[in-house]
């Protein structure tokens, strides 16, 4: 195995290419009109837009497509995975487990997902509050599916046998007397190399962080320094079959194939600061003007639920399909963004000042919370888009790893 490059430090605000695409990330801005080597750009946010700096999290991926180009999510088999606290009665007696046991390769494969089981948990995944316990038991790579948590972050405890994680940051080796931190949103996959066991404490809502020193002191505990963040590196190949995401959203175990704040003008706030229960945002009639930059709203993927109404004209990043009177919900961690012939227009387009949303108006509820969506609107309303994922089915490949800056893109 290749010797794996990391950047040290927890919380660091830290970049990285891949040495293939040298110049990959932008220079000077975050979203340009076209991204080097034509990728797409796409925010991953970890916490509410309108954080203070000291709690803002957000990272920016340059991707060959953007996360929201898959086929819709069906239901699959939860296997062990669980949120329901009242399954059994409660025991108020001591417990204690024996090694548990890993199955055999031979008997019955098993990957990190499948090999997934709950332990015990408290609090309510809907109201991002809470904690899980799990057991992972797996004899397996993934092959051809990654795994993605848009409940919670996921810190991850190896017992028996070493992981070998892709993650959308890059790749990291992980042993026996390590640890790692895979947040809420971010897909990937591991590799494993024999029977492997470990350990998995999840948090839903809050993220983990280093606590402070008090009076032991400066030099006591993890530094920051202690803790690795992979260099960036791409994958780019077809699947013939269809490469399957498994998301694990409100609790469930959901399969799909893969082929912000600023206009806000009500705000109930939450205990923590800049995270709201419900903020009221509109999307009014404005002049663009950003100079060298993507305009319409960027691929993202949202620690916060989004729900978007259209009182009149046409929404700028979805002309069609987006109609006064409908609405969108886009929950924790779904990724959405303009459609592709917004993008293919945007990106092409002359940048001078021009209006936006003339004659339109459209707003949205946002919250922290996961949102469930009852019977009516799912069914009974008989009103709930099939073809929405169709609008980004169109979105293709532009990346061309051999030029930086092509001709016929700007």
């Amino acid at each position: 195995m290749a010797e794996l490059k990391y950047i040290s430090g927890f919380g660091n605000e830290c970049a990285s290419e891949d040495p293939r695409c040298p110049g990959a990330l932008p220079e000077g801005q975050n979203n340009p009109q076209v991204c080097p080597y034509n990728l797409y750009a796409e925010q991953l946010s970890g916490s509410a837009f309108t954080c203070p700096r000291s709690t803002n999290k957000r990272s920016w991926l340059y991707r060959i497509l953007p996360s929201v180009s898959h086929k819709p999510f069906e239901s699959t088999d939860q296997g062990h995975v669980t949120h329901n606290w009242d399954e059994v009665d409660p025991d108020p007696n001591q417990l204690r487990w024996k090694p548990f046991e890993i199955p055999k390769a031979s008997q019955k494969k098993a990957d990190f997902v499948s090999g997934l089981h709950t332990l015990c948990g408290a609090g309510d995944i809907r109201s991002n509050n809470g904690l899980a316990i799990h057991i992972f038991l797996c004899n397996v790579s993934m092959e051809d599916r990654c795994f993605c948590n848009s409940d919670g972050d996921f810190l991850i405890v190896p017992q028996k046998g070493k992981l070998l994680i892709y993650t959308e940051f890059g790749k990291m080796l992980v042993q026996p007397n390590e640890i790692c931190v895979i947040q809420r949103g971010m897909r990937f996959s591991i590799d494993v190399f024999e029977e492997t066991r470990g350990y998995i404490l999840e948090v839903y809502g809050v993220h983990f962080e280093l606590p402070d020193l008090g009076p032991i002191g400066a030099n006591g505990l993890a530094n920051p320094r202690d803790f690795l963040i992979p260099v960036a590196w791409y994958e780019d190949r077809q699947v013939p079959g269809g490469y399957t995401v498994i998301n694990k959203y409100q609790g469930k175990l959901f399969a799909a194939k893969q082929d912000p704040s600023i206009f806000t003008v009500l705000t109930a706030k939450s205990v923590r600061p800049g995270v709201a229960i419900a903020d009221f945002v509109i999307f009014p009639p404005r002049w663009g003007v950003a100079d060298k930059t993507f305009r319409p709203p960027y691929y993202h993927r949202n620690c916060m639920s989004e729900f978007m109404g259209l009182i009149k004209g046409h929404y700028e990043a979805k002309e069609g399909g987006f109609l006064p009177g409908g609405g969108s919900l886009h929950s924790s961690m779904t990724p959405h963004g303009p459609d592709a012939d917004c993008f293919e227009k945007a990106s092409r387009a002359k940048l001078a000042p021009e209006r936006v949303a003339d004659g339109t108006m459209a707003f949205m509820f946002e919250s922290s919370l996961s949102m469930a969506v009852t019977k009516w609107g799912l069914k009974t309303s008989n009103c709930l888009d099939e073809n929405y994922y169709k609008c980004w089915e169109p979105l293709k490949s532009h990346f061309t790893p051999n030029s930086r800056n092509p001709a016929g893109r700007i």
